[in-house]
């Protein structure tokens, strides 16, 4: 089966711990759909407790099994029944992914006093003050978990830099530390170095540190039995760390680990081929570049040309590390990195990732299920959204499950009006795709002389007349303005 990931979070995903409960009782749906994989939302206390996205990452051993934070259940409930939501998608054949956040830590409980400089935020590498003693909440001892599953107590020697300190302004502060002056190595120079993100920055090369998170990295696996893991903020973290810490994960769980990394860089194709030149290619990258090309495209509407869609992007420059994705929940509106795809083009965004030979397509559960929420816009006002499911969304899926095999021949010569064939396999008929952004279309293509005298339908549903396939194998397949057309044989 072609594989295929769903996000199934979003950032403003309902809290009250029900997301893991939710979760259960979907596997089935999501498995008649064609899903083969889940990436769920960072499973561990965060510093807002019930509240908390997962990003803001407290305890990577409490996975809503202690009183921290004023909570025992995480945002998305206990413990228990996280564990039974993955059991139910175990017995679907789909495959978990876990958010992994080791970038830094959050809600630390104790204060420490060390020493450390300010930066520039907007040139990590200029110092803008002497060195001062500053006192910070570095200090976790875990007061609801104690020292069960590991006796680790970070202390400021575990981290690089913090943004907050006891009675000063808040400020970007770099630790001064015996692990070095500077900020760990980054393949970009952006904010002179993009090292430090946020909250209290994890010192990778404090070799407990990493024999911490290699540890912690063996009991979540022994614990849930993942199957992949999505690396969280990638352009903040050491290269090398990943790559030592994903192959002791492999060679300690003794299973081929899928990851995919999170170095979201949209328009800088060359960033994300030199993060994989340097990891070894020992993981995919989300496609952020061709996720903004979607963008521009729904914005630019008809004077987009179609056939650039795939320029300077991951999927077309090395689709076997790329997993292509239409939005995520850092893209969505009012989000920090909100790129969001128009609702129009949205159907033809989802046929360009699902129904193609490249790349790993991961759907957002807003444009499965739906979504609305209530947040502050950029001038501090409230904002009511609504994500609509969708349109025709399900029955896409269902053409990458059951159609979408096989060789597929391009038909990219107008700039409105694109199409494609996939020629099926022994188990699969194939199908014929067509996308407009502007009018209504009839483009020509070749499915093959075996189909010669035979009828294909819209899948979709947008056209009740059916297409008959002349004696050379050619047929005149139809798209409604603004929209997409998936055919197959009746």
């Amino acid at each position: 089966m072609n594989p295929t990931m769903i996000q199934f979070f979003h950032w403003y995903s309902e809290g009250d711990a029900k997301l893991w409960k939710e979760a259960e009782k979907q596997a089935k749906y999501l498995a008649k759909l064609g899903i083969t994989s889940v990436w769920f939302p960072p499973a561990y206390k965060g510093t807002n407790g019930g509240y908390s996205v997962g990003y803001d990452t407290y305890d990577l051993y409490d996975l809503g099994e202690f009183d921290q934070k004023g909570t025992t259940p995480t945002k998305y409930g206990t413990k228990k029944e996280y564990l039974k939501a993955i059991s139910a998608f175990k017995k679907q054949n789909i495959g978990i992914i876990v958010d992994i956040v080791l970038g830094h830590k959050a809600g630390g409980d104790e204060l420490e006093k060390f020493k450390a400089v300010k930066v520039d935020e907007d040139n990590r590498e200029k110092v803008i003050s002497d060195v001062l003693e500053i006192e910070s909440y570095t200090k976790f001892t875990f007061p609801g978990r104690g020292k069960k599953y590991s006796d680790f107590e970070w202390n400021f020697t575990c981290f690089s830099g913090v943004d907050y300190a006891e009675g000063m302004e808040s400020h970007i502060y770099k630790i001064q530390s015996e692990y070095g002056d500077d900020w760990e190595e980054m393949i970009h120079d952006e904010k002179g170095n993009y090292d430090y993100l946020m909250y209290n920055d994890i010192e990778h090369r404090n070799p407990f540190v990493r024999e911490e998170l290699n540890t912690w990295a063996k009991w979540y696996f022994d614990e849930t039995d993942f199957d992949g893991v999505r690396l969280d903020a990638l352009k903040h973290i050491s290269f090398d760390f990943y790559k030592e810490w994903l192959t002791l994960l492999r060679s300690n769980s003794e299973k081929n680990i899928f990851a995919v990394g999170e170095y979201w860089a949209p328009g800088y194709l060359h960033l994300l081929q030199k993060y994989i030149e340097v990891t070894e290619g020992c993981m995919s990258l989300f496609d952020s570049s061709l996720q903004n090309n979607f963008h521009n495209a729904s914005k630019e509407g008809a004077s987009y040309d179609l056939r650039k869609i795939f320029d300077e992007t991951l999927t077309q420059a090395d689709p076997l590390h790329a997993v292509s994705l239409v939005a995520n929940h850092d893209t969505q509106p009012l989000q920090a990195l909100e790129a969001p795809v128009d609702p129009w083009f949205k159907p033809i965004a989802y046929a360009l990732i699902l129904l193609r030979k490249d790349g790993y397509p991961c759907i957002f559960y807003p444009d499965l299920y739906g979504a609305h929420y209530i947040d502050k816009d950029r001038e501090g006002n409230d904002q009511e959204i609504f994500m609509p499911k969708i349109d025709g969304i399900e029955e896409l899926l269902k053409a990458r499950k059951d159609y979408a095999y096989g060789e597929q021949h391009d038909y990219f010569e107008d700039a409105n009006c694109i199409g494609w064939v996939r020629n099926g396999d022994d188990l699969h008929s194939g199908c014929a795709v067509v996308l407009s952004n502007k009018d209504s279309y009839h483009k020509p293509m070749e499915v093959g002389k075996h189909f010669a005298g035979k009828k294909f339908k819209d899948l979709l549903k947008r056209f009740k007349n059916k297409v008959t396939i002349d004696e050379n194998g050619w047929g005149d397949f139809p798209v409604p303005a603004g929209n997409v057309s998936v055919w197959i044989p009746e």
